[in-house]
């Protein structure tokens, strides 16, 4: 782990791939210093691409960053892991799930675009599903006992869930609580089949790598707060990678960092004290 700034990395990648939670947003909006980072950093004309587990689709991460002060201009797009997981699900519509099939479609809130578009029915219980579409936690106000009392009918019959975000933890403005990927390792704890979908599996970078055509996997910068999502996913997809400082364990100090990267098998290229230039650092 070489010990660095933004500056010279921002010289030397041809293209960034930059997560979300941890890096530019905390668990109540933006890092202060984010907004500017982000602007400067897309100025170089280079792509900027935002690599999300959100289990939202990009259209309301991006509405989201605007609304918190990011310039649309500073980035190509979001490609979350929800976007990812949407594209997935049109393809095998008719092919693998039949038309109009029964889901259940969870997230932190509301919001139902993870299957705009898409012909599916929602439902409003595991039970009565033939897919479960985990998108979010609610883990301010639900535990996991709440969860596993929720999901144990529909893991009884083995159906399938796919996991849009695989982020065990999440940053929230009551601290850390557990993610939907926590939610997710339970369902299958009660026996139901999970595929997982975001970082670090495979399928958002194939995604990712759709908005750089040309750009050689090497020469991509992936840049976030997790050395089990972040790290191990660009690694795995070529890329190098740089690990900020702030996010998820802002909390420890750099020896036990250093422990968990080797306890992970994730051990980043580069570690950087957060997403900031060196003008925004003073």
């Amino acid at each position: 782990m070489i010990a660095t700034t933004l500056d010279p990395l921002a010289e030397r990648f041809d293209a960034f791939l930059v997560d979300q939670f941890g890096v530019i947003l905390n668990g109540t909006g933006a890092y202060d210093f984010a907004p500017a980072a982000l602007a400067r950093l897309g100025a170089t004309g280079k792509p900027v691409v935002l690599l999300s587990n959100s289990g939202k689709r990009s259209a309301p991460n991006e509405a989201r960053l605007t609304r918190l002060g990011f310039a649309r201009d500073s980035y190509l797009t979001v490609m979350s892991s929800g976007e990812a997981a949407h594209a997935a699900l049109r393809r095998r519509i008719g092919a693998e799930i039949a038309p109009g099939a029964p889901v259940w479609a969870h997230g932190r809130d509301d919001d139902a675009s993870h299957v705009e578009g898409l012909d599916l029915t929602l439902v409003d219980l595991p039970a009565k599903a033939s897919l479960i579409l985990l998108a979010g936690s609610r883990g301010e106000s639900l535990t996991l006992d709440d969860y596993a009392a929720m999901l144990a009918p529909a893991a009884a019959k083995a159906v399938p869930c796919l996991c849009t975000n695989p982020d065990m933890e999440m940053l929230t403005p009551k601290g850390i609580r557990f993610g939907s990927g926590a939610i997710a390792r339970l369902y299958e704890d009660l026996g139901g089949p999970v595929e997982w979908i975001g970082k670090p599996h495979p399928l958002i970078y194939r995604e990712a790598a759709r908005l750089l055509p040309g750009i050689p996997p090497e020469t991509v910068l992936c840049i976030g707060d997790s050395p089990a999502h972040d790290v191990a996913g660009g690694r795995a997809a070529g890329h190098a990678t740089a690990l900020v400082r702030t996010g998820l364990h802002e909390g420890i100090d750099d020896a036990e960092l250093a422990a968990l990267c080797q306890e992970e098998g994730a051990v980043p290229d580069f570690v950087i004290p957060r997403f900031a230039f060196a003008a925004e650092e003073t």
